[in-house]
Formats: structure tokens, C-alpha cells, sequence
């Protein structure tokens, strides 16, 4: 019965909170930390809470859910730098881009970091940091207002600030993707902005992770269509892929390495000012 109440207590905070750490409920509850794995692989199992990396997540009947940035940058680790050393192939000396905010995104401004000759304009303060600190590429940050849990600037001025941008390539990542209802995102705040890098991008790429596909989140950013090149690991399962055509890239983790593919699109001359 103590275990039983336990697991009761702990899927009851995994729906108020949205997120928890099996440290921190350890600490919480007073038992061992793998005492509270256990708990929440038992919960799993039967479809009460997802497990993560280090915790849980509440379950909404496939509706994708926004999560603190200190908890996307630990998941799924090595799809995301899959996609972004691949990301990375597209872009040649001397090009502009724009990078989305996310922990996909970030992973490529790592895998960009000691290029040169570059400019790189974002609205995530990671990226910008990371990058800032190579000195080796010219940088543009939006400004806007600070969401701080996941280190995004938005508002009326980052708009603004995007709006008279035209670069060789929009890099976007997505919290959910779906064939019928496009890219979708949690933030609602978030979308003009992403709508605008999309325009500013002579060529526009979506970098997402096999696992938000075939989820939906609360409001449409775009349509699929929209992308010249959509860039996912080989965990997509094969029923899914048709529906993208041939714009879909999957990539096989830790397998041999693709070589980059040529996206289309105009090409523009870089204007970060």
C-alpha cells in the first residue's frame, strides 16, 4: 500500500507541474532515487506519465507539451546532433542564416561555432552566447522580450527586427510536426516569429527529432510544404515518411553519414542590418 500511495503521489505531481525530476521527488518522498525509477517505469508501463531522461512527463493524448530548456537539451541527445552536423553540411563559407530557438537549433550553432565567415541571426540567448564566445562569425541577436524558461526572445521588437532580414537560410525546430496540420508549437507567442525567419530564409529547413512527429501541439506555425528540406532521424517509422516527400531527409544515428543533398531555392544576398 506505501508503494502504491507513493505512485499515486508522484502521478499526481507529474500533472501539476508537467514535469518532474526523479532526484528532486527522491528528496521529496524520502526514498532512493531507484526506488522512484522504479515508480515511474511501473507508471509508464501502464500509460500513466512518459518517462524522460532523469524524470516523467504527463500524458495528453498526443498533444505535445512545452518543457524548461535544461529538460529538451537532455533529450535525445545524439538525434539532435545527427541533425545538426547534417544541417551544417548545407551551409557554405560566407552564407547568412537564421536560427529558431530550441535545443535542435543549438546543437547546430555548436556544430557551426568554429566556422568563419558566416552571420548568424537568432532570437535564443544560448545560441547567441555559445556563438559570441568564437568570435569568429558575425552575429545578430533579435532583441524582443524574454520568455526565461526557454531563453526566447519575442515580441513586437524581435519581430520588427526580423522583418528587414533576407538570408541564405532559415533553420526552424518545431514541437510537434503533422502532415495535415503542418508544424505546430505550444508558445502561440513564438509563431510570428517563426513565421518571420521562415520569410526572411531563401531556403528553409526544419530540424525535428523522429519523435514529434505525428503529434499536433496548440496552434499551427505553417505547413509542411512550406520547408524546402525536412531533416529527421531514421526512427520515423516508415508509414509516416510518405506524406513529406521528397523534401524529408532521415537520418541514420551513429550509422554512416549521408552526404548533403542540394536543397532548392533562390538564393539572396545576405542583409543582417
Amino acid at each position: 500500500m506505501i508503494g502504491e500511495r507513493r505512485r499515486r503521489d508522484i502521478q499526481a505531481r507529474v500533472e501539476q507541474t508537467g514535469y518532474v525530476e526523479a532526484r528532486q521527488l527522491a528528496a521529496d518522498l524520502r526514498v532512493d532515487v531507484s526506488t522512484i525509477r522504479r515508480d515511474l517505469d511501473t507508471l509508464a508501463r501502464v500509460g500513466l506519465l512518459q518517462r524522460t531522461h532523469g524524470g516523467a512527463l504527463p500524458v495528453y493524448g498526443g498533444q505535445a507539451i512545452d518543457l524548461p530548456y535544461e529538460v529538451k537539451k537532455r533529450e535525445r541527445l545524439a538525434e539532435k546532433r545527427a541533425l545538426a552536423s547534417y544541417a551544417a553540411t548545407l551551409v557554405a563559407d560566407g552564407d547568412s542564416l537564421v536560427l529558431d530557438s530550441g535545443s535542435t537549433t543549438y546543437a547546430l550553432a555548436e556544430a557551426i561555432r568554429d566556422r568563419r565567415d558566416l552571420t548568424v541571426a537568432t532570437n535564443d540567448l544560448r545560441i547567441a552566447h555559445h556563438l559570441a564566445a568564437s568570435g569568429g562569425l558575425r552575429l545578430f541577436v533579435t532583441g524582443g522580450q524574454l520568455i526565461d524558461s526557454v531563453f526566447t526572445l519575442v515580441g513586437p521588437g524581435a519581430l520588427a527586427n526580423l522583418s528587414g532580414l533576407h538570408v541564405d537560410w532559415a533553420f526552424l525546430g518545431a514541437d510537434a510536426v503533422d502532415v495535415e496540420a503542418g508544424v505546430t508549437n505550444v508558445n502561440t507567442v513564438e509563431i510570428p516569429i517563426k513565421q518571420a525567419m521562415l520569410e526572411a530564409g531563401a531556403r528553409k529547413v526544419l530540424l525535428a527529432d523522429s519523435s514529434k512527429f505525428g503529434r499536433k501541439a496548440l496552434a499551427t506555425v505553417v505547413s509542411v510544404d512550406a520547408f524546402d528540406c525536412i531533416v529527421t532521424d531514421a526512427g520515423l517509422p516508415p508509414r509516416l515518411r510518405p506524406g513529406y516527400g521528397p523534401r524529408l531527409v532521415c537520418l541514420e544515428v551513429g550509422g554512416r553519414r549521408r552526404e548533403a543533398i542540394a536543397v532548392p531555392g533562390p538564393r539572396r544576398e545576405a542583409q543582417a542590418n
